[in-house]
């Protein structure tokens, strides 16, 4: 291991795989680390692939790669303790290939996108910790591993290894994460028949549902749950952040609103009978623009949830860290090709080129969003509580009129937020997703 390498990829999720890819493919002479078992033994959970990102870098990955089911429906829920008020969009578009987005399972995915770094030159040694970056000065020039000889050299380190990282820290590049700018979500895949999962959602083979929650089941903290529909389980979960469950007077643990969740009466029709495989908790980076790091320095660059890359406004996070990883990838190629060394001058092209992408402009769309909702309780507890008693009102057929009816919704939102507080909610939401 002693031999320099002309790039070192930390990490083998799908920011790492992308970077690592996107080099060896290119020609270069790449080492891969992973502190797995293998690659996606860390991560059981389905989650959302957005196929864009991966077409490209792999165009022809739906040949082989282990897809769940296509999404042709996205639905959104407002929950009370009883009952939601939601929005679906369904569109048969979405059921023509090549399909939008696709449900997976991170152990095989993983598995598989590994596969093919391996198969493009790539080389992977897996169960290894890089413990700390080597340094000569300000510049990295290597990793250091939990190995005999474990010191191993590179033109370009290239961090791809998850929110919790400590290397970057370690080396001074960024602080400690604030618990205010990281969720905590965890998930349970439930099992059952193919044919159970299709009736119950309305789809057929192949076709597949999202189902994203907020309100209520969350206990006032920021926070969202979700379902996924995958070919033979469903993948259902809840998260919040850190900091919320740190402060929470109710001392309430991130399993008791999983259980919770799944006793709403809206969920758990859709998942009676489901068997529980599989569990597990992880972080999220959900601080957004504003919690962005530095990502680049002479010899090193910061790709994935390594960098806080989590559009948390739209649950997007694979297409952040596959666009991420393969942005710096090519910083990387373009550099050689150009004769240049890897310092922070010519690494800058990583920043630039991300700025100019969809990653840095929706991050920066929703730059307010995360501070608008840490200091405003009542988006999830006052209000999905008066939507949902409002279609209640509207709905049931009593005798009273429906002019009374109306003003008695009116009345209600005034009573629980008066006139200047729905005011200037409307314009905090306004001026955070404008």
């Amino acid at each position: 291991m002693a031999e320099k390498f002309d790039a070192i990829v930390v990490g083998a999720g799908p920011s790492g795989n992308a970077a690592a890819y996107t080099l060896a493919k290119a020609g270069l002479k790449v080492l891969q680390i992973e502190r797995g078992e293998y690659p996606g033994s860390k991560n059981v959970q389905g989650a959302i692939l957005y196929s864009q990102a991966l077409e490209q870098i792999i165009p022809d990955f739906r040949d082989d790669a282990p897809l769940e089911r296509h999404i042709i429906e996205q639905r959104m829920w407002l929950l009370d303790d009883h009952s939601f008020v939601g929005t679906h969009y369904r569109s048969d578009d979405y059921n023509k290939p090549p399909y939008n987005r696709y449900t997976i399972i991170r152990a095989q995915f993983d598995k598989w996108f590994s596969s093919k770094v391996r198969e493009a030159g790539a080389l992977l040694i897996c169960e290894t910790t890089v413990e700390h970056l080597l340094m000569d000065g300000d510049k990295v020039i290597g990793v250091h591993c939990d190995r005999m000889g474990g010191d191993v050299f590179a033109d370009v380190v290239i961090l791809a290894d998850g929110v919790n990282s400590t290397l970057a820290r370690k080396a001074g590049f960024h602080g400690e994460l604030s618990s205010k700018n990281v969720a905590l979500a965890v998930k349970e895949i439930l099992f059952m028949p193919e044919e159970t999962i299709q009736a119950r959602f309305n789809i057929n083979e192949e076709e597949g549902v999202v189902i994203e929650m907020m309100g209520s089941v969350t206990e006032g903290m920021v926070g969202t749950g979700f379902l996924y529909t995958n070919k033979d389980s469903l993948t259902i979960g809840v998260g919040c952040m850190l900091g919320d469950f740190k402060s929470n007077p109710n001392k309430t643990t991130p399993y008791a609103l999983l259980e919770k969740l799944k006793r709403h009466p809206s969920i758990a029709p859709l998942i009676e009978g489901g068997e529980m495989k599989e569990y597990c908790a992880h972080l999220i980076p959900e601080g957004g623009f504003n919690a962005v790091p530095k990502i680049f320095g002479d010899g090193w660059m910061i790709v994935g949830d390594s960098g806080g890359f989590v559009n948390a406004a739209h649950r997007e996070g694979s297409n952040l860290a596959m666009t991420t990883g393969r942005l710096a990838a090519e910083t990387v190629i373009a550099a050689r090709a150009a004769g240049k060394a890897m310092s922070a001058k010519t690494l800058k092209a990583y920043k630039d080129a991300l700025d100019d992408s969809f990653v840095m402009k929706d991050l920066k769309k929703y730059r307010h969003l995360p501070d608008v909702l840490e200091t405003s309780p009542q988006f999830f507890t006052t209000y999905p509580g008066l939507v949902n008693r409002a279609a209640k009102t509207m709905f049931t057929v009593d005798g009273i009129d429906k002019m009374t009816k109306q003003r008695e919704i009116t009345g209600s939102f005034k009573a629980a937020r008066k006139l200047t507080g729905l005011v200037g909610d409307a314009f905090k939401l306004w001026r955070a997703t404008r």
